[in-house]
């Protein structure tokens, strides 16, 4: 699978390209018709980006298998200590929505 990081040069690559094409375009008795075309490139690349960026990313951040244990099992220490599990598991739950900015 390609890396966002490679499609990222290659389409400012591109994108620098079609902004070089459109100023020697116009600069070279007003030829519309290179202008146009280097636009329209340097556009369909900014579009392959955008998509591409929105199709590798997730939805949902990845677990941390091993962290998601490490807090089950200082809940249950708590819980062992003598916490009240709901109100226990109720500060976890907004200390998740307070991490993921929601």
């Amino acid at each position: 699978m390609v890396q966002l990081k490679v499609v990222r040069v290659v389409v400012a690559m591109i994108c620098a390209g079609g902004i070089a094409g459109m100023i020697f375009g116009s600069l070279a008795d007003n030829n519309n018709g290179a202008v146009m075309t280097a636009g329209i490139i340097a556009a369909i690349a900014a579009v392959s980006l955008m998509s591409f960026t929105l199709a590798t990313r997730s939805a949902t951040p990845p677990v941390r298998e091993a962290t998601a244990a490490e807090l089950e099992d200082k809940v249950a220490d708590l819980v062992d200590a003598g916490a009240d599990e709901s109100q226990l598991r109720e500060v976890v739950r907004l200390a998740i929505r307070l991490g993921r900015g929601l």
